[in-house]
């Protein structure tokens, strides 16, 4: 609505598209030190949770599939064509 607004734009197209991915135990453990509230942890904490993330995606068998959906907006600039 926002975009709409201004009225130096087209409609926007949203785009979507749902995706999935496997990680192992290992490459899940690689990226979540990567992200959120684990980069500003202390080692030992960090650490700590880490264990903890490793010991329950064992418990599943040692992988686990995340589900994504990626989502994009395009609009063009000078309203319609």
């Amino acid at each position: 609505d926002g975009i709409r607004a201004t009225r130096a734009f087209g409609d926007p197209e949203r785009w979507s598209y749902a995706w999935e991915w496997t990680y192992t135990r290992d490459a899940w453990l690689d990226q979540l030190p990567t992200q959120g509230a684990l980069t500003r942890l202390p080692v030992r904490a960090r650490s700590e949770v880490l264990a903890a993330v490793g010991a329950a995606v064992d418990t599943l068998g040692g992988s686990f599939t995340m589900r994504y959906t990626t989502v994009a907006l395009t609009v063009r600039a000078g309203g319609a064509p």
